[in-house]
């Protein structure tokens, strides 16, 4: 009993120092019954390179976010429920070693640890918690994912209309299916309510193709329930996405390759007895 209870205190004491770590904008974590499992730092794929993030392992969701100071400041912070995860081991690549794939319903990007070790102990421990969460809270395992940003650097020109990319024509992301295209093949956006409520980037092939999906949905639901329903919410706008930049703020246009650019020196997962 003296020892559940020393675990206990120990255990909200982390959580106590992680939310301060995130304070002021980030989110409560105290939970009854939620346990920080690990922490580590790991790269994570964002738009133009590999940026170091702080990650913590609780037993029924992830949380990260973009260093400020290691260990006493972090910010930009992330919780993505572990039923809602799935984890796709990788082969290294030029660019990436010990690669692995997160995949959630609202975004889905590429993780590389300092070691083979490291990244096997992470996907482990992901796969276990998810395992014991599913089976605790009794629910169906998501399987609709989002799609992977490609990195701008993977292609000089738009990848539907193959325009090629300036200072002038800048790069941004279709957030259906994660391709680079040009302002000109991006204007349409469209409400996806697994990523935001809010109507969001796609590619006008994507718009189309979502447009189609959604009016068969309606007219499936119309002759079903005899009621009209609303058309889904959707603008054509040329404004720019604020969290496009979310991640790049600080980053120069050209950058190294990856591995030799942030790669975190003597990490690994941290188990927490």
């Amino acid at each position: 009993m003296a020892s559940c209870m020393a675990f206990t205190e120990d255990n909200a004491l982390r959580i106590a120092a992680v939310e301060r770590a995130f304070a002021p904008s980030g989110k409560s974590l105290a939970k009854p019954g939620r346990v920080l499992v690990g922490e580590g730092r790991l790269l994570k794929l964002c738009r133009r390179s590999l940026q170091p993030k702080m990650f913590f392992l609780f037993n029924d969701i992830i949380v990260y976010g973009s260093i400020v100071v290691h260990r006493l400041w972090y910010k930009n912070q992330h919780i993505i429920p572990l039923e809602d995860t799935i984890v796709e081991d990788l082969a290294d690549s030029v660019e990436m070693k010990n690669q692995w794939l997160i995949r959630t319903p609202k975004k889905s990007f590429y993780m590389s640890a300092a070691s083979q070790k490291e990244k096997q102990a992470w996907i482990c421990r992901i796969l276990e918690c998810r395992e014991q969460q599913l089976i605790s809270s009794r629910k169906e395992p998501t399987t609709s994912f989002a799609a992977t940003w490609i990195p701008d650097r993977a292609s000089d020109i738009c990848m539907r209309c193959a325009d090629k990319f300036t200072v002038a024509q800048r790069r941004h992301h279709c957030r259906q299916c994660g391709f680079v295209v040009c302002k000109s093949c991006s204007k349409s956006r469209i409400v996806i309510p697994a990523i935001s409520a809010k109507p969001v980037r796609v590619c006008t092939l994507c718009f189309n193709t979502l447009l189609r999906e959604k009016a068969k949905e309606e007219a499936w639901k119309r002759s079903s329930e005899g009621s009209e329903l609303e058309m889904p919410m959707y603008e054509v706008s040329s404004n720019e996405d604020s969290d496009e930049r979310e991640e790049d703020d600080m980053m120069p246009i050209q950058c190294a390759k990856p591995q030799n650019m942030y790669r975190p020196k003597n990490t690994s997962f941290a188990y927490l007895k």
